[in-house]
């Protein structure tokens, strides 16, 4: 598989120095670079890429404002790339894959490009998964049924209470207080009703300390407690938002609106 992947910094020699460092990656192509914000979101909406490497710091339109502006399409995978490490929690909440600082390490690179293989996988497995099941239900309603039943799981075995290590403190989450979970990389973060935490742990090893039942991936790296949603927004192209008890709002990407259709009424 090609990532088909767009490069976006202001400096030129940056832009550069990263398709350098990316040739040894027979899977990547880049397939076109962007020296603005506005630029890329052009891009991005036109090309459609499976990776993006997005400069925070721009003038005009700054890297954040680039993710806000694609929203309304199923976005590609970003990541960071920038001189400032405090700008790392707003990368991870804006679901990043990862956060490289300048200039970039050559071995953190090659890992982050194996997170992007792994994403996309991810990605193109559920919806193959979601396919079948769709097919199934047409063909067959009652095994369908039974399909779900026997994916079943017993809730005992998952976490009522998971301990969160964050800013040199330990803090104890009750599993029903969690609203959502954003993914980046190896870091979650956990957003409850009046706070949010940063968890070092892969979203695949998080999901399976949780309950299906009640805890569904409603985007490629947002987790949604169903319990909490109080509201279903539809939105454009298939895509809807979750209104939560706080307030806030998620989205839901076309490939897991059947989620909302299954287990939201």
């Amino acid at each position: 598989m090609t990532i088909r992947t767009i490069l976006v910094d202001d400096e030129k020699l940056a832009i550069q120095g990263l398709q350098v460092r990316l040739q040894p990656f027979d899977d990547v192509e880049v397939i076109d670079t962007c020296s603005n914000g506005r630029e890329a979101i052009r891009k991005i909406k036109t090309e459609k890429p499976d990776l993006v490497f997005l400069d925070i710091q721009m003038p005009g339109f700054d890297g954040f404002s680039v993710v806000k502006g694609v929203m309304e399409i199923e976005p590609p995978l970003f990541v960071f790339v920038t001189a400032y490490e405090e700008h790392a929690i707003r990368a991870f909440e804006a679901n990043a894959v990862n956060y490289l600082m300048k200039p970039v390490d050559e071995d953190k690179l090659a890992d982050t490009i194996e997170r992007v293989r792994q994403r996309l996988a991810e990605k193109k497995s559920s919806e193959d998964a979601e396919h079948l099941l769709d097919v199934l239900s047409e063909v067959a309603p009652d095994r369908a049924a039974d399909f779900g039943e026997e994916t079943g799981e017993s809730a005992d075995r998952f976490e009522k209470l998971i301990n969160v290590k964050d800013r040199g403190q330990i803090f104890r989450v009750e599993v029903d207080s969690i609203e959502h979970i954003d993914a980046a990389g190896d870091y979650m973060c956990i957003f409850t009703g009046d706070n949010s935490l940063i968890l070092r742990e892969t979203m695949k090893d998080l999901e399976r300390r949780l309950d299906p039942r009640k805890f569904q991936r409603v985007h490629r790296s947002t987790i949604v407690n169903l319990d909490q949603v109080r509201q279903v927004k539809p939105h454009t192209n298939g895509e809807c938002f979750l209104v939560l008890d706080s307030g806030a709002e998620v989205k839901v990407s076309r490939s897991y609106r059947d989620v909302v259709a299954r287990f939201v009424h």
